[in-house]
């Protein structure tokens, strides 16, 4: 249904990828996946038609209808949320605004009647059972939005659900082909479940590119690696393609080291001969055979796994954090109501809840950062707590270089120390110097890993700390979370983040009260089932 044509993208000198001859079949979903800056997200604006390749071309099978999810999330402000999914098809879109427009005309005359009758025609080829109201209707209320709110301009809703709204406007048409960039962000761990049963029913051809794992083990059918400047096709999902490409790169790496012991021993042999006459053919021989040795084109994969370690500087005691009787209300809305619970050693929780309901304001409440209308947040006398928020993005500025900037938070901090920090978080070198504000939104988190990394707290408290993150980044995280020593409330929609690391899950209700379940995120969704 979709193929490229000696596809090369490249940037000046930096060559993304090149000769790329793939076929994207019916029926097949395609997770497209890479380390940062890859050249995942160029690669499906290529295919989308929104950038255009260095060389080479794209081919869609005529006839076959594209869809693509906007990333502009404010590009609608002035339609309501209806018109905004509407719009996922232009043509039936343009043909019921006119056809409006024509039936307020003060009289109908030949021209009219006419158009309208070309009007109608347009309205049954693109909505043959004309039900395009019941189903934008049925799809907007599975997301959230009740009917009395459809008619609502795009401007008066969050961005979080301004993203849903643009996803709704891809998914309602039912293209043949469909492209997602990272579908998944904005979403809570209920909305990103319905996405899952909708693509999985989707019988055109799809890819999507994701940094969640259990979303692509759900709904991908084949993974397209884009790694060695190449784009690579799996079959399976994600996991069948972690398990294919481990044992491919255990097998480079056994060639490669084959390959260095071999150059090894023929350049000392050629050193300790070429000057021995009666050794001198057998050493050019050994010149050829090294000639022809090339180690470089066995490839080493671009990615880099970073390796995120919490440690804490002391114990705690046995007071760890206690919640008493917390309620918050904004604009007279309750977002909390008289939450208690208590932390103990080596509770491990995931804070969970649909968007907007109160997960941040909660977070904020713990570290203090805004007061409770009523209750209090007691922390044990033993207990030093690191923070990340989830406006890391936002926060991290500035003209300080990535050192200076960790360096401001513990000016007595080993100096190997703070460039082991971003060592670990794949700051290397020359890339420490780099300016805060030069810094990507998946660098900046990083670099917030970083700081709580350096400051070695015995209780962590971590608000979205996945956004922006690539895949290797978040199983570094989860494997970190579940090593850590120390206690940590965590918010997250990662759910493999989730069942790495979490033991207690506590779910803020739509009523601001909340549901404490000790177990695994697994075991809650077990309970949740079987009620």
């Amino acid at each position: 249904m979709v193929q490229t044509v000696n596809l090369k993208k490249a940037f000046g000198p930096k060559v993304l990828f090149q000769d790329i001859n793939i076929k994207l079949d019916t029926g097949k979903r395609y997770g497209l996946i890479g380390a940062n800056g890859a050249g995942k997200t160029t690669f499906l604006k290529i295919l989308s038609g929104e950038e255009d390749a260095t060389e080479g071309e794209v081919q869609v099978q005529s006839g076959k209808k594209v869809g693509t999810l906007s990333q502009n999330q404010f590009a609608y402000e002035e339609y309501t949320i209806f018109d905004t999914v509407l719009k996922g098809n232009p043509r039936l879109f343009d043909a019921i605004k006119e056809k409006e427009k024509l039936y307020m005309s003060e009289e109908f005359t030949d021209e009219i009647n006419e158009r309208l009758g070309e009007l109608e025609i347009i309205c049954c080829e693109e909505d043959p059972t004309y039900e395009y109201d019941i189903k934008i209707t049925k799809i907007l209320e599975d997301l959230g939005f009740p009917a009395d709110q459809h008619q609502d301009l795009m401007s008066t809703i969050t961005g979080g659900d301004k993203f849903k709204v643009l996803l709704a406007q891809v998914l309602y048409p039912k293209p043949d082909v469909l492209f997602l960039d990272e579908p998944t962000n904005n979403l809570d761990i209920e909305t990103i479940g319905w996405l899952e049963n909708q693509l999985q029913h989707h019988e055109g051809t799809m890819v999507v590119i994701s940094h969640d794992r259990h979303f692509l083990n759900a709904v991908c059918t084949h993974i397209l690696d884009v790694d060695y400047k190449q784009i690579r096709e799996f079959t399976g999902n994600y996991d069948d393609w972690y398990i294919a490409s481990t044992v491919i790169a255990k097998q480079q790496n056994a060639d490669r080291d084959k390959k260095l012991k071999e150059k090894e021993e023929l350049e000392k042999f050629i050193a300790r001969f070429s000057a021995n006459a009666s050794k001198a053919k057998q050493a050019t021989s050994r010149q050829k055979q090294l000639d022809k040795l090339d180690v470089g084109a066995i490839q080493l994969s671009s990615r880099r796994d970073p390796s995120i370690i919490f440690r804490q500087k002391r114990e705690v005691g046995k007071e760890l954090l206690s919640i008493k009787d917390i309620s918050k209300s904004y604009d007279g809305e309750t977002v909390l109501k008289d939450i208690s619970f208590t932390v103990d050693k080596d509770d491990k929780i995931a804070l969970i809840g649909p968007n907007g309901i109160g997960k941040t304001t909660l977070c904020e409440i713990i570290v203090e950062n805004i007061k409770p209308d009523s209750g209090e947040v007691h922390w044990g006398a033993t207990i030093e707590k690191s923070y990340f928020p989830q406006n890391a993005t936002d926060i991290i500025k500035g003209d300080m270089t990535l050192y200076d900037w960790l360096r401001s938070f513990d000016r007595d901090a080993d100096i190997s120390e703070i460039r082991n920090c971003l060592g670990r978080m794949l700051f290397n070198g020359q890339d420490q110097e780099k300016k805060v504000e030069k810094c990507s939104g998946g660098e900046k988190h990083r670099m917030m890993l970083s700081k709580i990394m350096l400051e070695q707290g015995n209780f962590l408290v971590l608000d979205e700390p996945t956004n922006h993150l690539d895949l290797e980044a978040i199983i570094a995280l989860g494997e970190g979370l579940l090593d850590y020593p120390g206690s940590v409330i965590c918010v997250s929609h990662d759910r493999e983040l989730l069942d790495a690391y979490a033991n207690r899950i506590i779910e803020i209700q739509a009523d601001g009260s909340i549901v404490d379940f000790k177990g695994s995120y697994e075991e809650y969704l077990e309970t949740k089932v079987s009620k």
